[in-house]
């Protein structure tokens, strides 16, 4: 659940000092191609993870408005919200400033002018925003408390009736998490489950 301290670098970390391998992943997903640009120190360099290609699939979009990519790496959740919604912002961000330049230039790549990426730690870079909805792959090796502060925080960066969708391992907080969401909105519902993996979802409901 926490970074390995055997490693000289992991992918929560802000500045990585190592030389970047770079690499080319190139793939479908919702139908459509995409090719992103990796490199080391960067989440799952070497392909779409399971996990966040369940996100992808299955995340439920809004018509309008903003969408939040929260720990984007390079920016695979994001751009293909930008490229299938066009007509929606997109922001991408990320405490590890290797991978906001990897979705800033992966952008470029496919062609998704409505998104952005910015770096910093979780809400922090987008303070000056709200969303319609939020996407997150978290950082689980970041710690299990980086992981709930993104749902309990969520609500603040959220326009009412805006959705808060994760992609979490059942067996890593498949069943403590859903608790975090209901405290946090009141609801939770599994979105969709795969290979060990599920996808929660949570509605900022409508204050009274």
């Amino acid at each position: 659940m926490t970074e390995d301290k055997t490693s000289a670098e992991h992918y929560f970390s802000a500045t990585p000092k190592s030389k970047a391998h770079l690499g080319v992943i190139r793939t479908k997903l919702r139908g459509k191609q995409f090719e992103f640009l990796t490199a080391s120190t960067v989440f799952s360099k070497k392909r779409v993870d399971t996990g966040t290609r369940l996100l992808i699939e299955n995340m439920i979009l809004p018509e309008t408005g903003r969408i939040l990519d929260i720990g984007c790496g390079y920016g695979a959740v994001g751009i293909v919200a930008a490229a299938f919604k066009p007509q929606l912002h997109v922001v991408m961000t990320d405490v590890n400033t290797r991978a906001v330049e990897l979705a800033d230039h992966n952008i470029r790549k496919n062609r998704t002018p409505n998104a952005e990426a910015r770096s910093g730690y979780l809400y922090e870079p987008v303070k000056d925003l709200t969303f319609n909805c939020v996407l997150s792959n978290p950082p689980v090796s970041a710690g299990m408390q980086t992981v709930k502060a993104i749902i309990t925080e969520a609500p603040k960066a959220m326009a009412d009736q805006a959705t808060l969708q994760m992609v979490v391992r059942s067996k890593i907080g498949g069943k403590t998490l859903p608790t975090v969401f209901n405290e946090t909105f009141g609801n939770c519902t599994v979105l969709a489950r795969e290979s060990g993996y599920r996808v929660l979802i949570g509605q900022k409901l409508k204050t009274k």
